[in-house]
């Protein structure tokens, strides 16, 4: 009757077919947030192998990293969420998904204070203009944190420190691969120009929507 999601009700989601906790202080995984996957595996294809660095930037459940992480059999992965409660949320799934022993969580803003250069940098922002908020379905307005929503008045917020922060963590060959909204491509693709990324593209998830951004020096 509260339009409650079944997720959330019992307490669990599927991602790229890891069984995942979640809980009210974390985003609930959406499948189109797969693509991100998607789009590692097809530009690291010749990578599997290596021991490979990986920082997702809103690590949120720890979806995208324990996703990756299982994928990429020796790399090693720092998630970063500005959420106590989502960073310990991340750390009980990687656990359960038997992944504690590649990855660091850690608290804070963004990119600040880490070091060294990573290959794979991901991240799933906020991306709703604020004003939309109130207006979200209920299943989402509701249960979703506003945290991991909430992407400032146009909903760009967080991609115009993301980018170029990550331009310059972004190691020799590495790939960047970040989810954004409905109608948000041009202006996406202009910021990851401005931060200095060469080579962008954008796919689309299985609905055929523009979703995710992909893009090296």
């Amino acid at each position: 009757m509260k339009r409650e999601p079944l997720s959330r009700i019992v307490g669990k989601r599927e991602f790229w077919g890891l069984p995942l906790i979640v809980s009210p202080e974390v985003l609930d995984p959406r499948p189109e947030t797969e693509t991100i996957v998607e789009a590692a595996l097809s530009v690291l294809r010749e990578r599997r192998a290596e021991a490979l660095r990986i920082l997702d930037l809103g690590v949120g459940s720890g979806a995208l990293l324990c996703a990756l992480l299982s994928e990429f059999s020796n790399a090693r992965g720092v998630g970063v969420d500005v959420s106590t409660g989502a960073a310990n949320v991340a750390l009980d799934n990687l656990a359960a998904c038997g992944l504690a022993s590649r990855a660091e969580i850690r608290v804070g803003d963004w990119t600040t204070g880490l070091e060294g250069l990573f290959d794979l940098i991901v991240s799933n922002p906020p991306y709703i203009p604020t004003a939309d908020l109130p207006e979200l379905p209920p299943e989402v307005r509701d249960f979703d944190p506003w945290l991991a929503l909430d992407g400032g008045f146009d909903g760009l917020a967080a991609y115009q420190q993301i980018l170029p922060q990550s331009a310059a963590l972004l190691a020799p060959r590495g790939w960047l691969a970040a989810e954004f909204g409905a109608s948000q491509a041009a202006e996406i693709l202009a910021i990851a120009k401005q931060s200095g990324f060469t080579d962008a593209r954008i796919l689309k998830d299985l609905a055929g929507q523009d979703r995710v951004l992909i893009a090296r020096l």
